[in-house]
């Protein structure tokens, strides 16, 4: 009788363990939502698939979002050229942003309030990144796809830019979320602090 109850009890263990598996999605099945959820997002817009240089790209609020990586992880739209000047590895560059969870930006909720600080500009707790060195975490915190736009427009340029997240914050890339960031870059004229 003993052993009846314990392999019943196991049996139960087992299906409450394949049932909760069944409702949690693997990987694979957040990264495809990711990608559907970005396609939607796009469809809204014109998409270049290939980066035309700083030259030749359109500006402004009906220009194209250009695929700028190799692996279809970030669409920038320029807003504003740079000045001309680009940033070198090592260096500060100082950035204003809001971002917004592109899973709330796409079905249109009203709870979907950027996060950021454009707002602030030249605000004593600058937001900022080293140029090309994600040893650090100052800059790995914020993905490799932040830093992506400032390489290829330079210092003073404004963007749209969604950022999947293999190329987004660390903190949220197990949770697959892609993001829409509105995003300002400054050269830094002094150390941060």
């Amino acid at each position: 009788m003993k052993r009846q109850i314990i392999s019943i009890l196991s049996l139960l263990a087992l299906l409450m363990a394949v049932s909760s598996c069944s409702d949690s999605k693997s990987y694979a099945d957040l990264l495809n939502e990711e990608n559907q959820v970005v396609n939607a997002f796009l469809a809204q817009h014109r998409v270049v698939e290939t980066w035309p240089g700083v030259d030749n790209c359109e500006v402004g609020e009906d220009a194209p979002f250009y695929c700028v990586d190799d692996e279809g992880n970030v669409y920038m739209q320029v807003i504003r050229k740079g000045d001309g000047t680009f940033p070198e590895e090592g260096e500060h560059v100082s950035f204003t942003y809001l971002s917004y969870d592109l899973n709330y930006y796409v079905v249109g909720s009203d709870s979907n309030v950027g996060s950021g600080n454009l707002n602030s500009p030249g605000s004593s707790a600058a937001t900022y990144f080293i140029f090309d060195d994600y040893t650090l975490e100052q800059s790995s915190q914020y993905g490799t796809g932040i830093q992506i736009p400032v390489k290829l427009l330079g210092f003073g340029s404004k963007v749209n830019v969604v950022i999947k997240s293999q190329a987004g914050p660390s903190a949220y890339m197990s949770y697959v979320i892609p993001f829409l960031y509105d995003i300002a870059y400054y050269k830094q004229v002094s150390n941060p602090l």
